[in-house]
C-alpha cells in the first residue's frame, strides 16, 4: 500500500473498479459513474472495517434496490492483498473487511515510516498563509486569543502534513485609534507618576500593566515626554508601549510552543503606499461613495455599505480615521497579489463573523479570486475554576492572561483541550480538569499511553532485551494487536479529513481513540515476557509498541505537545 493513497482512498477505488467491471460485464446498465465518497471506517466488527453507501444513491438512476445493485458490485470487486473479503450487506452497503496477515504486516511499516507517517500529498506545494492570533497589540495574550492560537498553529502543522508549503503570520494592528488610546492610556499614568493631574482617556486602557508600562517609561525616559507636544508624546509612547507589549506577546505564544514565520505590520500598508493604492482601485470600480463625511465601501453583495474612513468631524486625527476593514482591503492585495499566496486562511474569532462578506466583497471588487481567501470563525472560551465562570475583558483590565493560565496548567493542557471542540461551539475549559492527574483528564491519558509505552521499552532492557529486535509481525493475531493496527494506520485519512475540513478537533478524537487501544493491548497482551518460549512473540510485540509509541507522538507533535518519557 503506498503512503500517499490512504487506505480508505484505495478502498473506493476499488468499489469504483468493481462497479465499472459490473458495468463491463453487463450486470449493470451503462450509467454515469458517481464519485464514491471516501468509505467510513466501520463501528461494528461485524460490518467489516469500511463500508460504503454507494449503491443507495444510485437505485433511483438505476431503478433497481440498492441492494440488488450492490449485488451485482461485489463480484467484481478486485481481489487485493490487503482486503480478506467484501460483502452485502441491507439494504445495500457494500461492507469490506480487511486482511489480519495484511494487517499484522503493517506495524513495520508504520515503524519504518516513523515521523513521515500520517503525512499525505493534499497540497502539491501549494503555498498557504495561516494568519492567526493577531490580537491587538495593546495588552497581553489572554485566554480568548489562545483558543485562536492553537487552532491556527495546529491547522498550520497539519497543513504542512498534508502536503502544503505553510506559513504562519501575525498581523499586528500598530495603526489606528486603538494604538492612539493605548499611547493616551500611558501617558496619563506616566504624567500622574510626576504628580501632573492628568485625567484618564474614556476610551483608555485602565489595566494594571498600562501603569506598569508607564513605571517603566518613567525610568527609561524620566520627564522627556512632559515637555513634548502633547500628540507627539501620546504617539511616541503609544508605539514604545507597542514594541514592549509584542515583546511580552512573542515569549507568552512561546511559551504555547506557537511560532510565527512573519510579523507583518499594518502601518507598513499605509507607509508603503498600499492603502492608496487600492483606495483608487476602488474608486475607479465605482466601489467608494461619500457622505456623512465618511467614506464608504459600497458593493452589490452587501446590505449596506461600510464605512472605510471616518468622519473628521468622528475622529479628527486623519491617521485614525481608517477603519479595520479599510486596512484588511491592501492586506488581501498584498496576500494574494503581491506575496503570491495560493491560498490565505484567516482565523477569526466570532466577533468577526460579519466582517467577513465585506472582506470578500472587497476582493471581488478588486479582481482577486475569492476562494482564495479562507474563514475559519470560531466560537469563544469560556473559563471555568471550581465550576464558576471566570469573567474577563481586557478593555476594563479584568482578564486572565495566557501566560497565568500556562503557569498554572502548562502548554499541553492548553493546547490539548483547546481543540477537543469544534470549533462552532463555544468552549469551557475547565481549569481543575486541566491539572487532575487521572484518566478523566484527557490530556493526561494519552500523554499516559506515551509514557507507558517507554516503560515498557525501559523494562525490556532492565530485563536484558533489545527493544529494538525486528520482530515477526505474523505474530500478531490477538484482537487488541490489531485493533491497535488499524487505528494507526487511519492516520493519514485522520490527517486528509483535517486538512480538507481544516478541523483540528480530529486530532484530539484520533489521540484519545489510539491511546485507548494501546491501553487495551496492555490490558489483554503480556509485551515482555523472559521465559524463552515466548521470545519471538515479545519482540513482536516489542515492535508493535514502539510502532504505536511513534505514532503517539506524531500525533502529539501536530497538536504541538510533549511526547512524554516519564510523568
Amino acid at each position: 500500500m503506498s503512503l500517499s493513497v490512504t487506505l480508505r482512498e484505495q478502498i473506493a477505488q476499488l468499489i469504483q473498479t468493481g462497479l465499472q467491471n459490473a458495468q463491463e460485464a453487463g450486470d449493470l446498465p451503462a450509467f454515469d459513474m458517481p464519485d464514491i465518497v471516501p468509505v467510513a471506517s466501520n463501528r461494528h466488527e461485524a460490518h467489516g472495517d469500511y463500508g460504503s453507501p454507494v449503491c443507495m444513491g444510485l437505485a433511483r438512476v438505476l431503478r433497481r434496490a440498492p441492494l440488488k445493485i450492490a449485488q451485482a458490485v461485489v463480484p467484481h470487486v478486485p481481489t487485493v492483498d490487503f482486503v480478506a473479503k467484501v460483502e452485502v450487506a441491507p439494504p445495500g452497503y457494500i461492507n469490506v473487511t480487511l486482511d489480519e496477515g495484511w494487517l499484522a504486516r503493517q506495524a513495520p511499516v508504520i515503524l519504518d515510516a516513523g515521523a513521515a507517517w500520517g503525512n499525505v500529498d493534499l497540497g502539491g506545494g501549494q503555498r498557504v498563509q495561516v494568519e492567526f492570533v493577531s490580537a491587538n497589540p495593546t495588552g497581553p495574550i489572554t485566554i480568548g486569543s489562545a483558543r485562536n492560537a492553537v487552532i491556527g498553529d495546529t491547522l498550520a502543522s497539519v497543513l504542512d502534513a498534508a502536503g502544503y508549503a505553510v506559513e504562519r503570520e501575525y498581523y499586528v494592528n500598530d495603526a489606528g485609534s486603538k494604538v492612539r488610546n493605548f499611547g493616551a492610556s500611558i501617558f496619563a499614568r506616566y504624567a500622574n507618576l510626576f504628580g501632573e493631574d492628568m485625567p484618564f482617556p474614556e476610551q483608555g486602557y485602565p489595566a494594571a500593566y498600562v501603569a506598569e508600562l508607564a513605571l517603566h517609561a518613567q525610568v527609561e525616559f524620566g520627564d522627556r515626554f512632559l515637555f513634548q507636544e502633547h500628540d507627539t508624546a501620546i504617539r511616541a509612547l503609544g508605539e514604545w508601549g507597542i514594541d514592549r507589549i509584542l515583546d511580552g506577546v512573542r515569549d507568552d505564544l512561546a511559551q504555547l510552543r506557537v511560532h510565527f514565520d512573519t510579523w507583518f505590520s499594518e502601518k507598513s500598508l499605509y507607509e508603503s503606499g498600499l492603502f492608496e493604492e487600492m483606495m483608487t482601485k476602488l474608486c475607479d470600480g465605482g466601489y467608494l461613495v461619500e457622505y456623512d463625511g465618511a467614506t464608504w465601501f459600497r458593493h452589490p453583495d452587501l446590505e449596506k455599505d461600510a464605512v472605510l474612513i471616518r468622519s473628521p468631524q468622528v475622529i479628527p486625527d486623519p491617521e485614525d480615521r481608517p477603519t479595520y476593514l479599510a486596512s484588511d482591503i491592501p492586506y488581501l492585495w498584498n496576500k494574494i497579489v503581491l506575496r503570491g499566496f495560493d491560498k490565505a486562511i484567516y482565523v477569526w474569532s466570532t466577533d468577526h463573523h460579519g466582517d467577513v462578506p465585506r472582506v470578500q466583497a472587497a476582493a471581488k471588487a478588486l479582481g482577486v479570486d475569492v476562494d482564495r481567501l479562507v474563514f475559519i470563525i470560531y466560537q469563544m472560551v469560556t473559563l471555568l475554576r471550581g465550576g464558576q465562570e471566570v469573567r474577563m475583558s481586557k478593555s476594563s483590565g479584568e482578564f486572565v492572561t495566557l501566560r497565568e493560565l500556562a503557569d498554572e496548567v502548562g502548554p499541553d493542557p492548553i493546547r490539548f483541550m483547546m481543540l477537543t471542540r469544534t470549533l462552532d461551539v463555544t468552549l469551557d475549559f475547565d481549569l481543575d480538569l486541566a491539572v487532575e492527574q487521572s484518566d478523566r483528564n484527557p490530556v493526561y491519558y494519552v500523554q499516559y499511553a506515551h509514557t507507558r509505552i517507554a516503560g515498557v521499552l525501559r523494562k525490556a532492557v532492565e530485563v536484558g532485551l533489545d527493544p529494538d529486535t525486528p520482530g515477526d509481525p505474523t505474530l500478531l493475531t490477538h484482537p487488541s494487536e490489531l485493533d491497535l493496527i488499524r487505528k494507526m494506520l487511519s492516520l493519514p485519512e485522520i490527517v486528509t479529513v483535517a486538512a480538507n475540513n481544516l478541523a483540528p478537533h480530529h486530532l484530539t478524537v484520533y489521540a484519545t481513540e489510539l491511546a485507548s487501544l494501546f491501553h487495551a493491548f496492555y490490558r489483554d497482551c503480556r509485551i515482555v515476557s523472559t521465559d524463552p518460549d515466548d521470545a519471538a512473540l515479545t519482540c513482536a510485540r516489542l515492535m508493535l509498541a514502539r510502532a504505536a509509541k511513534s505514532v503517539l507522538s506524531r500525533v502529539l507533535y501536530l497538536m504541538g505537545m510533549d511526547a512524554p518519557d516519564r510523568m
